[in-house]
């Protein structure tokens, strides 16, 4: 473990390879789960105010969801989650004509549309964050439906925080991934 300021990091995010391969996968995560993708309050309200130019970007399926069940909903573990279609798939999730799903959110962003790029929880993943009252846990979450990212980036090289580099950089800012990278360089010269 490793603290920053007020988080404590898992030494995974340093020492496990993890690359996305879209190609395998064809975005399963947007598909399985127990529930939607957690979502933090500030996204909650970029939600409310931003449905109407996201909307043009999602599926008929999603929006009938969403206008039935609401954009969100607290799950059964308290946590604020995208809605499902039918208790599958992300509401907000769209699919390419190859099947991979994508995020109906980003590509409203990608656009210009919306100020939303996705929840930072989708962003982040394989790493999922839990805020506690003084410190914030870091982890590495595996799950089997990423063999293929995981196999991907050990063949790549490449450590868990490096594939994250931007969105952990938009959560927890330049200083804070600077020092993981100065411990990552500590710990290498240390083997």
């Amino acid at each position: 473990m490793l603290q920053i300021e007020n988080t404590l990091i898992s030494d995974d995010l340093i020492e496990k390879k993890f690359v996305c391969n879209l190609n395998a996968c064809k975005g399963i995560c947007c598909v399985e789960g127990d529930s939607g993708a957690p979502l933090e309050e500030n996204e909650r309200h970029i939600l409310d105010t931003e449905y109407d130019q996201i909307k043009p970007f999602l599926r008929p399926e999603g929006i009938k969801a969403i206008e039935k069940n609401g954009k969100y909903y607290i799950d059964s573990e308290h946590d604020c989650v995208t809605t499902l279609v039918n208790g599958k798939e992300c509401a907000y999730a769209v699919f390419e004509k190859n099947g991979t799903a994508a995020c109906g959110i980003e590509k409203a962003y990608l656009a210009g549309k919306s100020s939303f790029r996705k929840p930072l929880s989708c962003w982040l993943y394989p790493v999922r964050i839990k805020e506690f009252s003084e410190l914030t846990a870091v982890n590495y979450d595996v799950w089997d439906i990423c063999k293929t990212a995981v196999i991907n980036g050990e063949k790549l090289g490449i450590p868990v925080y490096k594939f994250l580099k931007e969105p952990l950089i938009h959560k927890f800012g330049k200083e804070w991934y600077k020092q993981l990278e100065i411990y990552d360089e500590y710990s290498r010269k240390k083997m």
